[in-house]
């Protein structure tokens, strides 16, 4: 072995990982619906791609994507009970997705807000899979090599996955119309106008406000055309006369960032069907909303 074989071995296994980090981090961020969790996963990852036996490796992306995967579906068993301890509604990470819209995927698939959320309710491994074929269109085989199990439960697992947000979701409308929509709504709001928002609403909408026990968010989700628009107009007094709103955009949707003395208090994001406003999601806990708004200015 000559004497710059190693550092040679150790600059390839660093460009190799470089190359794969895009796609291994979308992988993990859709899985956990956390940025914190997803770069937490990628270190260990790099940790475990430097100790491999690397010649022995054809594939360096595949072995990582099968390394990242297991890592995020152990974090998602663990993190469930976390999730139960979470004071409140829990919701995803918000990230901006503008700088790059597919988040190293293949497909803008599963990065909505709305659809991680509902990720959330599925086994670690049903979202593993779900998020391998549909993000990243993996081939049924491999992503049963991934989860080490058969293709025909691998076929299974994405097939459950599809029904439960077909289930939970209509049909969603077009990007303008959802920011027309978001654009109505959020007038409504500011302003109280109980009438307008129960337009824009959907008759099973439901409001949920992240707050980590941090803010006065409602720790309950608020359900129903009627509640949620009485909820927002009750509250609309309070919030918004110190406040100022800037567009952004949030895991591929447009979103409103809230903010009150130089500092975010909410990040605003809905899930529209041809129904209307189906989901309100306010992300106000500051540990979920700093590393956005810290994305955004960087």
């Amino acid at each position: 072995m000559h004497a710059g074989d190693g550092a040679d071995s150790l600059e390839k296994a660093t460009d190799d990982f470089v190359a794969a980090r895009p796609r291994l981090f979308g992988i993990a961020y859709r899985v956990l619906g956390s940025t914190a969790e997803a770069e937490d996963i990628l270190q260990e990852a790099w940790v475990r791609w430097q100790n491999a036996d690397r010649a022995k490796v054809l594939e360096p992306a595949a072995f990582l994507a099968t390394v990242t995967t297991r890592l995020a579906i152990n974090t998602a068993q663990s993190a469930r009970v976390r999730r139960e301890a979470y004071v409140g509604p829990w919701l995803p990470e918000p990230v901006d997705t503008s700088a790059d819209p597919q988040m190293g995927a293949e497909r803008a698939e599963a990065v909505e807000l709305a659809v991680l959320h509902l990720l959330e309710r599925l086994n670690p491994v049903e979202r593993a899979a779900y998020v391998l074929r549909e993000a990243f269109d993996y081939p049924y085989g491999q992503i049963a090599e991934i989860l080490e199990t058969s293709q025909a439960n691998t076929r299974q697992l994405v097939s459950r996955a599809r029904k439960h947000l077909a289930a939970e979701r209509g049909e969603r409308v077009s990007r303008s119309e959802h920011r027309r929509l978001l654009e109505v709504f959020l007038t409504a709001a500011q302003t109280g106008d109980l009438r307008a928002l129960e337009n824009v609403l959907a008759a099973d909408v439901v409001s949920y406000s992240d707050g980590g026990g941090v803010r006065g968010a409602s720790r309950i989700p608020v359900v129903g055309r009627l509640r949620v628009a009485k909820y927002l107009a009750a509250f609309a007094p309070r919030f918004w006369p110190d406040s100022q709103v800037r567009w952004v955009e949030a895991n591929g949707r447009p979103a409103v960032l809230v903010e009150a003395g130089g500092d975010a208090v909410a990040l605003l994001s809905v899930d529209v069907s041809a129904e209307g406003i189906d989901r309100i999601m306010w992300v106000m806990n500051p540990a979920k909303l700093s590393p956005y708004v810290e994305s955004l200015s960087g």
